[in-house]
């Protein structure tokens, strides 16, 4: 009989993490160097695979951290923190996020190294669950279309796991078009000794062999995917599919894998799927479409727009110490207030003063002294302080347009279409006073996509996506972020940002914490030294 199999320990998370498929377990287990449950047993009736199921999804949303506590790692929340204060446009207020905001980590550093483990024990469930679904649907205890939806749902998650670990420990595939080392994929399950030997004898594929795998992985996803909903989806309310992988979902990361590699023509193609030709943009595959405002997704965690989430809750929810709301909100409100909105684009001229994404009350919580002076600007995307049930958003319709409006750009020039995909999402924000995009406004095709980079930079702030752009842009001839590639300049970490918050642009900033040019060893994460010790295959980046 064939046996899944748990170890203690943390450090050997990667190569025999957690293998107990329930929706309840937040870590590894401490139950000796080994303990197993039948395989068979974890997919032996319907109800048993949907469980495991749950168990791919809530390995996202809540992976272990030290001694045990649950900080939303990977996808839960943490991956949106941590890409925020990778980048410049959100302020680290305190100690908590400094070592990621401050670029000392090491290879030993907990953020770092545990965003590395539960992404890792993330795949290894998902690849349980391919294996497990194929059992179901062979010995037909489920339905052949429904142990394919279960596999494609698990290939999506191990498909956004391994893209997560390349854009966080790996160059971009501009540097050498994929040439440099990329991380290890792993594409079966580590179940007993001889799969963790196997594991232990992988090494580190290119960056362009990853993406190969990765899309790969979603080709099947999407062709094996509903346009909403799911195998044993649950959701009653709201839009279906939010919570769980979908086609649209697929072929929306499909065309971020793809911007990643600069494949435009391929953006386009995935693009194309999802956004007809002519406005109102609303999606052929599914109806995803824009909310009316631009707080629309974040007031209903269930919007049409919100195409993929990770879906959090009262009970179950990354804990005061990483829950979203927390983290981003307004102390006076009782929230922490570690991330805040950084005066390096509140003071950006070109986000104009009466963009309703700087809404006072709605998208944004701004504190002022007795002088009027702004102290301190809160996001409020995440509202639920109390409860902490805000969904962690990773896939929104706004993503899908302005992606395929750079690619338009990119591979078509000065086009109608771009304008018309960025002003979709644009001007929901702008009132109807303020400058509308038109062809004219731009000279050529590389001012309209410096304004689609803007626009992204603006659309989804607080939401993480600031550390994929700098990654993916750090060699770009015309667009990275600062000149030669790497890491922005950010203002100090709990510096009084007061005097310094002017929507009009027009005031000095004194970024405290220096650039990291792109041929530092520090652009990328280290591999974890557990990693390392317990697997030289695993080799670790330069310098570190």
């Amino acid at each position: 009989m064939k046996h899944i199999n748990i170890r203690n320990k943390v450090a050997a998370a990667v190569l025999a993490s957690t293998m107990l498929l329930t929706a309840c377990d937040k870590k590894v287990l401490d139950v000796g160097p080994y303990a197993s449950i039948p395989f068979e047993s974890a997919f032996s009736t319907p109800a048993q695979v949907e469980l495991s199921m749950n168990g791919v999804y809530d390995a996202g949303q809540s992976g272990f951290y030290s001694g045990g506590a649950v900080r939303g790692y990977p996808f839960g929340a943490a991956n949106i923190e941590q890409g925020d204060m990778r980048g410049e446009d959100m302020l680290n207020q305190a100690l908590f996020y400094q070592i990621t905001y401050e670029a000392t980590y090491n290879s030993g550093t907990l953020n770092n190294n545990f965003m590395f483990f539960t992404l890792y024990n993330m795949i290894n469930k998902a690849n349980l669950m391919v294996e497990g679904s194929r059992f179901a649907g062979t010995n037909t205890i489920i339905t052949d279309a429904a142990a394919k939806q279960y596999e494609a749902e698990a290939r999506f998650l191990r498909a956004m796991a391994h893209h997560e670990l390349v854009i966080n420990f790996a160059r971009p595939y501009a540097d050498g078009n994929g040439a440099q080392k990329g991380i290890i994929y792993r594409d079966f399950p580590i179940t007993d000794p001889a799969s963790i030997e196997a594991a232990r004898s992988l090494t580190r594929e290119t960056v362009a062999q990853n993406y190969t795998k990765i899309l790969a992985d979603l080709d099947f996803a999407e062709t094996n995917l509903p346009a909403t909903g799911a195998a044993g989806n649950a959701i009653a309310n709201g839009f279906t599919g939010t919570y769980r992988a979908t086609k649209a979902a697929a072929i929306a990361l499909k065309m971020r894998v793809k911007m990643h590699m600069r494949d435009w023509a391929g953006v386009i193609t995935e693009g194309n799927k999802l956004v007809p030709a002519a406005a109102p943009f609303v999606s052929p595959i599914g109806g995803w479409a824009l909310t009316s405002t631009p707080e629309g997704p974040f007031a209903n965690n269930l919007s049409t727009e919100s195409i993929f989430s990770i879906r959090n809750n009262a009970t179950d929810n990354p804990g005061v110490n990483g829950a979203l709301a927390p983290m981003y909100g307004n102390p006076n409100l009782g929230g922490r207030g570690l991330v805040r909105v950084s005066p390096v684009i509140w003071s950006d001229a070109d986000w104009k003063c009466s963009d309703l994404r700087r809404e006072n009350g709605k998208m944004v919580d701004v504190i002022t002294n007795t002088s009027g002076a702004i102290t301190a600007v809160f996001s409020k995307k995440y509202r639920d302080i109390t409860n902490s049930s805000d969904a962690a958003p990773q896939i929104r319709y706004a993503e899908v347009l302005l992606t395929l409006a750079e690619a338009e750009a990119r591979q078509n020039g000065l086009t109608q279409r771009a304008v018309d995909l960025m002003n979709a999402v644009r001007n929901r924000s702008v009132l109807a006073g303020d400058e509308r995009y038109t062809l004219a406004s731009f000279a050529d095709a590389k001012a309209l996509i410096t304004a689609i980079l803007k626009e992204r930079r603006i659309e989804f702030l607080a939401e993480g996506k600031r550390w994929g752009d700098i990654h993916r842009l750090a060699l770009d001839a015309d667009f990275a972020p600062i000149a030669g590639g790497g890491i922005p300049s950010k203002y100090g970490t709990g510096a009084s940002v007061t005097g310094r918050m002017n929507c009009a642009g027009g005031v000095t900033l004194t970024r405290a914490v220096p650039a990291i040019p792109y041929s530092d060893f520090r652009f990328i994460w280290p591999i974890p030294l557990d990693e390392t010790q317990q697997n030289p295959n695993f080799e670790q980046n330069p310098n570190y």
